[in-house]
């Protein structure tokens, strides 16, 4: 079993390295230039080979100086050309892989959100990412050029004297069944490793923004044991990893100085016979180093090597999954936004939505009210398509919203919550969030006067380029659901989904934004969710909602007569 998924590994990592886009000129250009490094690196032995057996001064003039001389500066330029290309190469195809990983993260359905922490996404664009460009820049073409070296030393060895080279290659067979079995566990290793990695991203990344919630309830000594339980299984598996490398690496030296001693009595006891010459003897020990330095290398890389191709199984999942559906039809008219036995569950078991049916004409406001767990929300979510119906039909006229183009619809849709988050930046980088083209400062000015938004602004020392905060949370409340409209009047919506806009604001903020609200409404199909009835009393419709179902359609004074629970809710308000 784990030889099938090692091997269906590594095909997913060579489909990945297939798919990158590598800068073939320069790759190719790289290689070259190892190469002549390699073979210039194995010319220096059959040199120095002639230099000892000759032991004459006539011999080494300055012509075979300038020749050594040529030779070492023709490899270190070579060699750091190569090393800026690998670099270059590495960054390239990190870079590729980064792009799209970001432009699929980005169009992942919701879902996918909800069952994956923020900071193990973000380990996956950074970290295993960062693992397969270690592959490429500091080892892959180093091992291509080592096993080159290899193959040449071996060549020239066995032209040299075929038996000390058959006494050397008893080591291939003895490091092999050494570094097999351990690769595999390695692997193992590697890709729990990463996995924990990813854990202990997604736990900083969840505590990080949410730390004021941390600090208001005191919970620093709870979230710092669960970041110490992570990072102590991050410990156990480095300490893991480190025992593997304990013994590759011991085992490879002891295996090739082995074979050095081997050779050098045996090549000492030829050269006392006089069966070989010392300058072959030399030329042999200094070959023997450039096959001992590359395949010792390889334990290094062969580590690497497993630890890439488990990122590029966490990689190529996300790379695999589904994309929101985007293509569709666009311009479609501005009709009735229809719910037609529309129902929903996050699983089988626990179905959300039965069977919702109603009309949301232009023009009109319609509100949902009832208790809490409702599906209200859930509601909105599926107008916004981050979810789809289990079954029935949600339309825009007679177009299923499902066949309008997914730019197309939300473009439609303006959006303002109970939270209204504003991101990171400026004032006026939240306001035209979202477009295409930064809008003229006199359109932005516009918005946030209409929004109500344009006198604290003004107030502000640095104006719309005052920096909100992350989140937004250097502004109120208040300032904040203001902004958020202006951005929303800036887009122009045809529908505008208001989730209790103004549920959590004072009553100062709550007025100065229910008249920004009453402007962004005007003309448009307004659907609201509010608990306090006071908000939305003059609706066109209210719809009641109870555990995922309609229990009442009307107006407040019809649902004042013929809806038992409306009308307990309007008294416990005051409005019955």
């Amino acid at each position: 079993m784990e030889t099938k998924q090692t091997k269906g590994s590594l095909k997913e990592f060579v489909s990945l390295l297939k798919q990158l886009d590598w800068p073939k000129g320069v790759t190719v250009t790289a290689l070259v230039l190892a190469l002549f490094s390699t073979v210039a690196s194995l010319a220096v032995p059959l040199v120095t080979k002639q230099l000892v057996d000759s032991l004459t001064t006539d011999l080494f003039n300055w012509k075979t100086a300038v020749f050594l001389f040529a030779v070492f500066i023709i490899q270190a330029v070579l060699g750091g050309v190569s090393y800026y290309m690998l670099a270059y190469i590495g960054e390239t195809i990190v870079a590729d892989l980064r792009t799209r990983l970001w432009s699929k993260v980005l169009r992942l359905p919701v879902p996918y959100y909800d069952e994956t922490e923020t900071g193990e996404t973000m380990s996956r664009i950074t970290q295993d990412t960062t693992i397969l460009k270690q592959l490429v820049s500091d080892h892959l073409v180093s091992l291509i050029t080592g096993i080159i070296s290899i193959i040449g030393a071996i060549a020239i060895l066995l032209f040299l004297d075929w038996k000390m080279t058959l006494i050397m290659l008893i080591s291939i067979p003895v490091s092999m069944a050494v570094i097999f079995p351990l690769g595999r566990v390695m692997h193992k290793i590697a890709k729990a490793t990463q996995a924990e990695m990813a854990k202990f991203s997604g736990l900083l990344g969840r505590i990080l923004g949410d730390i004021r919630l941390v600090k208001a309830y005191r919970a620093e000594d709870t979230e710092q044991e669960k970041g110490s339980v992570a990072i102590r299984s991050l410990f156990g598996f480095g300490l893991r990893e480190a025992k593997i490398q304990a013994v590759i690496s011991p085992v490879m030296t002891l295996i090739m100085m082995g074979i050095l001693v081997a050779i050098l009595g045996y090549g000492g006891a030829q050269v006392s016979k006089g069966a070989l010459s010392a300058g072959t003897l030399v030329a042999i020990i200094f070959l023997m180093f450039q096959i001992i330095v590359p395949f010792a290398q390889m334990a290094q890389v062969f580590t690497v090597f497993q630890k890439a191709v488990g990122a590029t199984e966490r990689i190529q999942q996300i790379l695999g999954m589904n994309s929101e559906r985007t293509e569709g039809i666009s311009g479609a008219s501005d009709e009735a936004l229809t719910f037609k036995d529309v129902c929903f569950a996050y699983d089988d078991e626990k179905p959300v939505l039965n069977n919702i049916t109603f009309n949301a004409v232009p023009g009109t406001v319609t509100a949902f009210v009832g208790p809490s767990g409702g599906g209200k929300t859930t509601l909105f979510s599926l107008i916004e398509r981050f979810y789809h119906p289990t079954s029935g039909t949600i339309a825009l006229g007679g177009c299923s919203i499902e066949e309008i183009a997914l730019s197309d619809w939300r473009g439609r849709i303006g959006y303002v919550s109970q939270e209204s988050p504003l991101l990171s930046g400026t004032i006026i980088d939240n306001i035209a969030y979202g477009l295409s083209e930064r809008p003229s400062l006199e359109r932005i000015r516009h918005a946030a006067e209409s929004a109500n938004a344009l006198s604290f602004i003004e107030e502000m020392e640095d104006g719309f380029e005052t920096l909100v905060g992350e989140r937004g949370m250097k502004l109120s409340g208040g300032q904040r659901q203001r902004i958020a409209i202006a951005r929303a009047l800036l887009h122009n919506p045809s529908i505008l989904l208001l989730d209790e806009a103004t549920s959590n604001l004072d009553s100062g903020s709550e007025a100065h934004v229910q008249v920004a609200l009453q402007r962004l409404m005007e003309g448009r199909t307004t659907l609201i969710i509010a608990h306090r009835l006071s908000t939305v009393i003059d609706a066109d419709q209210l719809i009641f909602l109870e555990k995922g179902t309609i229990t009442g359609i009307g107006t407040h004074e019809e649902l004042l007569k013929t809806h038992q629970m409306y009308e307990e809710f309007a008294a416990g308000q005051g409005l019955a």
